[in-house]
C-alpha cells in the first residue's frame, strides 16, 4: 500500500489528537519534545504554527522545543513555504542523519539484520536462510555483520542509539516440524547478553509480531491508519494490535497470539491456525508433495507443481484465518488488517484478495479491510530497529507514564 504523504496535513488534527498531543505534566518536557519530533516526522514537514495546532502545546513551548531539536541535529530547517497570507512559514523536517539504529530478527528459518536512519530508510541489510540456528551460530554471524556495518561509511556511530532484537516468544519451546531437540537451548539464553557481547550499544528485545506491528505503526501504514491489526506470517504465525498509534500488549503482554487459536475448519482435526497459516506449514506441504524449494523466493517460481500446492495452501490459509479475523473485526473494529512477514508479495496479495472476498459475503456490523502491510518485507527486523528510537527520542506510553509518576 502506498502512503499518501500529501494527505497527512489536512486530517492530522483528528487522527493525531491522542497520539501526538503534548502534555503539561511537570517534568514531562522530554515527552513533549518526543511528541513534537513525532509530529514533524509524521507530517513530512511542518511549521511551528502547524506543530502548535497538532500537539496543543503553546507557541513559546514549540519555539523552545524546536530550537533544542535543531541544536541536537534531529531536525533541519527546510526553508520557507508561502502561505495564504503573511510571511512564508519556516518548514521543519526530520534530519535522517540525526539518529541511527540496528534491528535484528532471529527466527526458526532465518536471521536478518538491518540498519536504519531516523527517516526510516534501510541503509544496510543482510539475511541468512538457516533452519533452527543455534545461539553460537547466530552470535558468529551477527559478529561479522555488525563489523561490516561499523566499517561502512553510512552510519555515524556517535549517533547510533541502540540495537533492537525481534524474535518469537518461546523460540525453543514451541513444537515445529524438524526442530532439533538441542534447539530448546534457546530457553536458557539471555538474548540481551548474547547481542550485548557483540555491540557497544544498548540492546532492546521484543516479540517479532509486536516489533513488526510497531514498525508498521511508526514507518508504514500506521502513518495514515492509527488503529490496525497486524498479521505476521513467518516460520510461525503471530499478530499485533495497534490502537490510536500505540501497540496494545494486553495484561500478560501476549496479545495478538492468533497462531495458537484453534483452527475451526473441518480439515484441521484439532490443530491450531499456525499449523496451517505459516511458512513452516507451507514447506511441509511442499515436501510431502515431492517439491524441494530453496527458500521463500522459490514459492513464486514457474514450477507448476509448486504453484499448485501454493495455490491450495492460500485457499486453506484463508479458510483458517477467516474466523480469527471475524473475531478481530467484531471485538476490536480496527481500521484494517495488515498482512506482512516473509511470505512473498504475490502470495500476500492472493491471500488478501481471498480474505476480502470471504468477508464481503458475511453480514458483519463492521468488517476491517484486509491489506498488504506497507513494510511487509523484513518487518520484524525493521520494527526491531525502531525500538531504540522509541526508547530514546520518539513518544511512547511508557515514557508518558514515567513522566506522570515523577511529578
Amino acid at each position: 500500500m502506498g502512503i499518501d504523504r500529501s494527505a497527512r496535513l489536512g486530517d492530522r488534527g483528528g487522527r493525531l489528537g491522542i497520539s501526538l498531543s503534548g502534555t503539561n505534566l511537570e517534568r514531562a518536557g522530554d515527552y513533549n519534545q518526543r511528541t513534537v519530533l513525532q509530529a514533524i516526522r509524521v507530517s513530512g514537514e511542518a511549521s511551528r504554527t502547524d506543530l502548535a495546532t497538532i500537539t496543543g502545546l503553546t507557541a513559546p513551548t514549540i519555539a523552545n522545543i524546536t530550537r533544542r531539536l535543531l541544536e541536537e541535529g534531529l531536525i533541519s530547517d527546510a526553508g520557507r513555504r508561502q502561505g495564504a497570507r503573511g510571511q512564508p512559514a519556516a518548514q521543519l523536517v526530520i534530519n535522517p542523519a540525526g539518529g541511527f539504529s540496528v534491528g535484528i530478527n532471529i527466527d526458526r528459518d532465518h536471521i536478518t539484520i538491518v540498519s536504519l536512519d531516523l527517516a526510516g530508510t534501510v541503509l544496510t541489510r543482510a539475511t541468512r536462510e538457516i533452519a533452527f540456528a543455534m545461539p553460537d551460530a547466530v552470535s558468529a554471524w551477527l559478529r561479522d555483520e555488525i563489523a561490516a556495518i561499523r566499517s561502512s561509511d553510512l552510519i555515524d556511530e556517535a549517533r547510533l542509539l541502540g540495537v533492537g532484537v525481534a524474535m518469537p516468544d518461546d523460540l525453543g519451546r514451541v513444537p515445529f516440524p524438524h526442530r532439533p531437540a538441542a534447539y530448546e537451548g534457546w530457553d536458557d539464553i539471555d538474548v540481551v547478553a548474547l547481542v550485548g557481547a557483540i555491540v557497544p550499544w544498548p540492546v532492546y528485545v521484543d516479540n517479532d509480531a509486536a516489533a513488526a506491528a510497531i514498525g508498521e505503526a511508526q514507518f508504514g501504514s500506521g502513518m495514515v491508519l492509527p488503529s490496525f491489526f497486524y498479521v505476521l506470517v513467518s516460520a510461525g504465525l503471530g499478530g499485533g494490535l495497534v490502537i490510536d498509534g500505540n501497540y496494545f500488549r494486553g495484561a500478560g503482554a501476549r496479545s495478538g497470539e492468533i497462531g495458537f487459536m484453534p483452527d475451526m475448519t473441518p480439515r484441521a482435526h484439532g490443530r491450531t491456525v499456525q499449523e496451517t497459516v505459516s511458512l513452516s506449514a507451507l514447506y511441509d506441504r511442499l515436501e510431502a508433495g515431492g517439491c524441494d524449494v530453496a527458500g521463500v523466493g522459490a514459492l513464486t517460481g514457474v514450477d507448476p507443481a509448486v504453484s499448485a500446492i501454493v495455490a491450495d495452501w492460500v485457499e486453506d490459509a484463508a479458510q483458517s484465518l477467516i474466523a480469527p479475523l471475524i473475531a478481530v473485526s467484531c471485538l476490536v473494529d480496527p481500521g484494517a488488517v495488515l498482512i506482512g512477514g516473509r511470505l512473498p508479495g504475490p502470495l500476500v496479495d492472493a491471500l488478501v484478495e481471498r480474505l476480502n472476498a470471504m468477508l464481503a459475503d458475511l453480514a458483519l456490523p463492521s468488517a476491517a479491510r484486509v491489506m498488504r502491510a506497507a513494510m511487509s518485507d523484513d518487518a520484524p527486523a525493521i520494527g526491531a530497529a525502531i525500538l531504540p528510537f522509541l526508547h530514546h527520542i520518539l513518544p511512547s506510553d511508557a515514557i508518558l507514564m514515567q513522566a506522570g509518576r515523577s511529578g
